[in-house]
């Protein structure tokens, strides 16, 4: 890659997300993470980039506006349409997972209650991700 995978992590929590860098942190150069504590800054950052996302985090129960609605919204843009969204939540209730996708989201993690199983999840999460972008994978920016 030209470039670092980069991932925009979107949750409202100050905990998670200082958990989640600290996990996306072990990638050194080769990953580039932004953060977003609500789903209006997502939707900013996401419209006036100076580069887009290669993928969205995005947590469900954000106050303000839900996961679900960031996601409506997301799809909703001709712009930001072709993005991969993964929900990311403690709810696995089937109505939340079945809502997500029906909202076209690309994937659906529950989050695990364990440091080193969530540091698995990061893992699974970024090989797959990485796998998926091909070497020759548009930059985006203003598209």
């Amino acid at each position: 890659m030209t470039r670092p995978f980069h991932v925009l992590l979107v949750d409202d929590n100050p905990a998670d997300l200082l958990l989640a860098q600290e996990v996306f942190h072990e990638y050194g150069d080769t990953l580039r993470v932004s953060t977003c504590s609500s789903g209006g800054d997502a939707l900013k950052a996401l419209r006036h980039p100076p580069t887009r996302p290669d993928v969205v985090i995005l947590d469900v129960n954000m106050p303000v506006m839900s996961g679900f609605e960031v996601l409506q919204a997301i799809k909703d843009d001709p712009a930001l349409v072709s993005i991969p969204v993964v929900m990311l939540s403690t709810s696995s209730h089937p109505g939340d997972i079945e809502r997500a996708y029906t909202l076209h989201a690309s994937s659906y993690m529950v989050k695990s209650t364990s440091f080193q199983m969530f540091m698995e999840q990061v893992d699974a999460f970024l090989s797959f991700w990485k796998e998926c972008r091909t070497p020759s994978w548009p930059e985006r920016a203003g598209r």
